[in-house]
């Protein structure tokens, strides 16, 4: 019987094996679509790139595969398996089974669907120009309810789109996140709205290319990333991948004179890569070597480019970086100014630039949308005017053009609804991994006034990074703070420091 299961074992470290390597080759296509593949590339890229999701489909779904897993459950279930390996078996089983209810045809043509529909995306945010990428809006929303009605039929489409993304998480449940969070912030950013804006020069003062890159490379360094498997590139729209060991890809968008926005979107992405190579070099390779949820993702970046990036205690070693390569801009600026200058609270149009207090008020806008377009409350054709309605409503400001509203993020080209949440949810639990650290005597603002994360990063390496998909976001946020998510930890963090700020 032992052989029996070692045999079995084998071919399944093998399958995942090859299912990564599927997956690293449809992110090198991903990645260089996204960077340097010109536009009429694009085609091409999406049959090589839907070719690719069938192989991948039929890898994991074919008859092979499955009695594959049928019999490792049966080793499982007789205590045949090792920890690791029956971890292994849960997570694919999963994917399995959410797999095999989307038919491999149907996965081929929505890989070609989301990629064309990116390369439409980018034309149409420059041109601004809702119009050409509306009509894959619709495809996509219809595909998804479609696609969540044979992954579970007895729940709203809406929530089994949500659960792909944060296991676990509902409408209603982000309905309640959500409430809180309105309840703390929307007030707080009306009252700060009646200040007067500070005026900082230096934050539009020009920082060159060169000079932006090499912030970006020391900033990557002193967030600790191993920079021997690190590639830095330039987007439109900055994200970050980890391929594989060793291979992690972190972008940016450098503006010449707002050198900040390169900052924080450097330790934003920085904050996925990193995560991506800890997780414990025996996944590598196999179905648990990546993040376990976007949130617990997100979690990771947003705790890096505010919890660190923005905290008083990194203006020091944040300016010394910034000094080093643009001494001309920030010689004479001190600590406080810039500290002042990465946190002003004020309501504006880009997502991605937004400060952290009116940051979850974006992801409000763009779950709200999603919810009437699940629910079937608006079509891809109200999108821009429901924009224009909530941006009033949450931030007061107009959206002067879609440019500037609803094309200015790339997810939903990719099909990600269901993602935006998610962002909100990961700056929710930074703020409970702070007083989970504290209790386990990590001094958070030492460790950044030091301009030495380590003890952060041991804390969140043994507690998150280390277990990549071994454990979903609830048993990971559990296990790490003594207790279950709260988002009570995030808005009393955003309250105490704003109203500090601000004298309120």
């Amino acid at each position: 019987m032992a052989s029996t299961t070692e045999q079995l074992v084998s071919s399944f470290k093998d399958l995942q094996r090859k299912l990564w390597q599927k997956r690293y080759l449809m992110s090198i296509l991903d990645y260089d679509g996204e960077t340097a593949a010109p536009e009429k590339g694009a085609a091409a890229r999406a049959e090589a790139m839907g070719a690719l999701a069938g192989e991948q489909h039929e890898l994991l779904t074919g008859p092979a595969a499955v009695e594959l897993v049928a019999a490792l459950e049966e080793a499982a279930a007789a205590g045949e398996l090792d920890e690791q390996t029956a971890t292994e078996l849960r997570v694919l089983a999963r994917d399995q089974r959410e797999a095999r209810a989307i038919p491999t045809e149907e996965e081929v043509a929505w890989s070609r669907l989301t990629s064309e529909a990116n390369a439409v995306w980018h034309r149409a945010k420059l041109a601004d120009d809702w119009a050409s990428f509306e009509p894959y809006v619709t495809r996509i929303v219809e595909t998804l309810k479609h696609r969540a009605a044979l992954l579970d039929p007895t729940r709203d489409a809406y929530d089994v789109c949500l659960d792909q993304y944060e296991r676990g998480m509902s409408a209603e449940s982000y309905d309640a996140f959500f409430a809180q969070v309105r309840e703390a912030v929307v007030p707080l950013v009306q009252e700060i709205s009646q200040r007067p804006e500070p005026a900082y020069a230096f934050r539009s003062a020009r920082v060159g290319h060169d000079a932006q890159l090499a912030i970006a490379r020391d900033l990557l360094e002193l967030e600790g990333l191993d920079m021997a498997g690190t590639s830095l590139g330039e987007v439109e729209h900055p994200f970050s991948d980890g391929f594989a060991p060793g291979d992690a890809r972190v972008t940016t968008h450098i503006y010449e004179t707002d050198a900040l926005s390169n900052v924080f979107s450097i330790l934003h992405e920085g904050g996925h890569a990193i995560y991506e190579q800890n997780i414990d070099p025996a996944y590598g390779y196999g179905i648990l070597g990546s993040g376990t949820s976007m949130g617990i993702h997100e979690s990771q970046s947003r705790f890096f480019e505010n919890i660190v990036g923005r905290s008083r205690a990194f203006a020091g070693p944040l300016l010394a970086v910034l000094r080093r390569h643009a001494p001309d801009v920030y010689g004479g600026v001190s600590e406080d100014d810039l500290y002042r200058a990465a946190n002003i609270a004020s309501p504006q149009l880009i997502r991605m630039e937004a400060d952290e207090l009116t940051y979850p008020l974006h992801i409000m806008i763009r779950y709200d949308i999603e919810r009437a377009l699940f629910a079937g409350e608006a079509t891809a054709a109200d999108i821009p005017g429901l924009w224009r309605e909530l941006t009033q409503r949450y931030l007061g400001i107009e959206v002067p053009s879609d440019t500037l509203g609803c094309l200015q993020d790339t997810h939903w080209s990719g099909g990600d609804f269901g993602y935006f949440p998610s962002y909100a949810l990961g700056s929710a639990y930074g703020a409970q991994y702070v007083a989970a650290m504290a209790r386990d005597g990590v001094d958070v603002d030492a460790a950044c006034a030091a301009g030495d994360p380590a003890p952060v990063r041991a804390w969140l390496g043994s507690r998150i990074w280390r277990w990549g998909r071994g454990k979903d976001a609830p048993e990971l946020i559990e296990a790490a703070c003594g207790a279950p998510f709260d988002a009570t930890y995030y808005c009393d963090y955003l309250v105490r420091k704003f109203t500090e700020l601000y004298g309120l």
